[in-house]
């Protein structure tokens, strides 16, 4: 049985490109789980979310959680606490997937790119209410969009505007440098702040000591880093196929190959087993959050684990 917080977030994601309000309506559903679990403190920003008592000054009455709970609300605010989080989007061609050439807009909302797209700018938008400063940088095999971190509404839109780009017009045939990129991030970012990476991680075996490098160097100006590897699951890491032919086309280079399924199955799940846990295990040794993010699961196991990093920060 799909949850409800699964189905809440495929109904979202329908806004497609419409990233300010998507943003906004995933932010405040989640806050409103938060009160139902009863919620004791979103984040500095709001001290606290207690019941009103009547005969309070209305003034820091919550409406938007009472226009869904029919329960009124009254928040405190505290300092800001200057927060820096850099979210670092892959935006290589292989994010574009799942990918029909014969049905590209049946696919542009569903695809792992859009998916991230949509996390960072709920992110963002859960950063601005904390007033904590936010950048964006999106690559593919070299840094496409590199930005500072701010706190304002209008930087806020221009990043959605980068990423609303990207969602509309996809790029294929373009490859990857993971490694690299994620060096230049490191040298770039100079404070220290949290760092959330969306990418599917699409790497070779030989190629890895390269990527594991890399984020271990995210790690020395002690930022606290988030890995979201985003993944169609069912897919890309279960390999569940109907057992017929297809013809699989590598989205970087075009390459294409005709087989069944079953015939690559076992040993393609083992490799990407193999790769996968080596990665998991770096992660725990550089003190990396890894987290699956399958594009069916919805925006909520992003946010709670932003939340959590960012209690851990202030």
């Amino acid at each position: 049985m799909i949850s409800s917080n699964v189905l809440e977030s495929r109904e979202v994601r329908g806004l497609g490109s419409n990233l300010e309000l998507l943003a906004s309506q995933v932010v405040e559903g989640f806050i409103v789980g938060l009160h139902k679990s009863p919620f004791h403190g979103f984040s500095v920003e709001f001290a606290e979310h207690r019941l009103y008592n009547p005969g309070e000054s209305t003034r820091n009455i919550d409406w938007k959680v009472f226009g869904r709970t029919n329960k009124l609300f009254t928040k405190k605010y505290e300092e800001e606490t200057n927060l820096r989080c850099q979210i670092v989007v892959d935006a290589s061609s292989t994010m574009y997937y799942p990918y029909d050439e014969k049905k590209v807009e049946a696919n542009k909302y569903q695809n792992k790119f859009c998916f991230a797209a949509q996390s960072a700018a709920v992110l963002m938008n859960a950063l601005k209410m904390q007033r904590d400063a936010f950048g964006l940088t999106l690559f593919d095999n070299e840094i496409r969009v590199a930005t500072g971190c701010k706190s304002t509404t209008t930087h806020y839109r221009q990043l959605l505007t980068h990423l609303s780009k990207r969602i509309e017009n996809p790029e294929l045939n373009k490859a990857t440098d993971l490694a690299q990129s994620l060096h230049m991030v490191a040298d770039s970012v100079h404070k220290r702040s949290m760092i959330v990476i969306f990418t599917d991680v699409v790497e070779r075996l030989d190629q890895a000591d390269q990527l594991f490098s890399a984020l271990q160097h995210l790690k020395h100006n002690k930022h606290e880093v988030i890995l979201f590897h985003v993944t169609d699951r069912k897919h890309e890491l279960d390999f569940e196929f109907e057992n017929r032919p297809y013809v699989f086309v590598d989205m970087e280079t075009g390459e294409q190959v005709k087989l069944l399924p079953n015939q690559v199955k076992e040993y393609y799940t083992t490799q990407v087993a193999k790769f996968m846990e080596q990665l998991k295990v770096r992660c725990l040794q550089y003190n990396i959050d890894f987290v699956e993010a399958d594009i069916e699961k919805g925006f909520f196991p992003v946010l709670q684990t932003w939340m959590v990093k960012r209690q851990k920060m202030v």
